[in-house]
């Protein structure tokens, strides 16, 4: 039997179940699909760059040419101070990018429509930023929560205001990340329900209105996989500016 409701394609389901001292960590299809994520950014990046060609191949010129667009974006936005954390960068990339991509493949799964997942990553990110900002800056780090100018009395609430700001950071990036891609899916299945539906009563003829409708949100879709691992990342760039060159 088809499943048809649209939430159904987010659950998580134990692959090899595991319990230790009480603690259920099963190999999930989460998880599944995380490692299958890593080792293709793997296999793509060593096979890219394995002949060197002077005269690059189509895999090899897409990769540099996707290698150069980040590194410009870290350059705008950071500056060349920034240069040294493009790996990071270009690596948090691709991660989102192949992770909402493969859960456009039938029976895959997107571990990015989970919460728990963006919010990981975006903890990972301001972790990182906080980590910088003390290692460059020291306690002077702190001027971060008090912008050079504000006026001495506002003091009381302008610190635990710009820490909220600061901390607020990581619900931003995981739940515009997590809300885009479980809406796009769930939308995708509706519409898929219904040529189902439709395919398997009299009304057959109408199943071709939703099957176009589909269609265009798949490829909507593929343009929001790229679109939100672009904007994840620009937002960590202007949040690692905001620890590298702190005004």
């Amino acid at each position: 039997m088809i499943e048809l409701h649209p939430l159904h394609q987010f659950t998580v389901r134990p692959l090899i179940p595991i319990t230790v001292g009480g603690w259920d960590i099963s190999f999930t299809n989460s998880a599944l699909f995380m490692v299958l994520t890593t080792l293709l950014i793997i296999v793509v990046g060593l096979v890219s760059v394995r002949s060197r060609a002077l005269v690059p191949t189509r895999l090899q010129a897409a990769t540099e040419l996707l290698y150069e667009f980040i590194a410009d974006m870290v350059k705008t936005n950071i500056g060349n101070k920034g240069r040294e954390y493009t790996p990071y960068i270009f690596s948090l990339f691709l991660f989102i990018l192949f992770g909402n991509c493969l859960g456009m493949i039938p029976y895959g799964f997107t571990f990015t429509s989970h919460l728990i997942v963006t919010f990981a990553l975006a903890g990972i990110v301001l972790t990182v930023v906080t980590i910088i900002g003390f290692k460059r800056h020291g306690l002077h780090f702190f001027r971060l929560f008090y912008p050079k100018g504000a006026p001495i009395y506002i003091t009381p609430l302008l610190i635990p205001v710009e820490i909220l700001s600061y901390l607020s950071r990581v619900v931003s990036l995981s739940v515009r990340l997590f809300a885009n891609m479980t809406a796009g899916h769930a939308m995708l299945k509706i519409f898929s329900s219904f040529v189902v539906i439709l395919a398997g009563s009299f009304l057959l003829p109408l199943a071709i209105l939703p099957f176009f409708i589909s269609v265009a949100v798949t490829g909507f879709e593929f343009l929001v996989a790229l679109l939100q691992a672009y904007v994840f990342t620009i937002l960590t760039c202007i949040y690692l500016n905001d620890a590298i060159n702190l005004h």
